[in-house]
């Protein structure tokens, strides 16, 4: 279920208790990412299956492409998304 940050819309995956906040869209063809599969550290879009590597965003097939991927932080049980910084600024 994705997420709506200030007009956009943004995925929280919790991959090995850390959490990573990314555009809920495929790059492709802008189809929900909602209704991927997580295998691992690995995401797949449902439909072209194009995969991405949660831990950086970066693409795993194709290899040319990325999700944007937001700063966040986590405060007792709420978890506050920077949208206004990609967590390639933050780096």
């Amino acid at each position: 279920m994705p997420f709506d940050v200030s007009g956009r819309r943004i995925i929280l995956v919790n991959l090995d208790q850390r959490l990573h906040a990314f555009d809920a869209t495929c790059p492709h063809q802008q189809h929900s990412l909602c209704d991927g599969s997580l295998e691992g550290h690995v995401l797949t879009c449902s439909a072209h299956h194009w995969q991405f590597d949660v831990r950086t965003g970066q693409g795993v097939n194709p290899t040319g492409c990325r999700l944007k991927s937001y700063a966040l932080k986590v405060e007792s049980a709420d978890v506050f998304v920077d949208i206004q910084q990609t967590v390639d600024e933050v780096a």
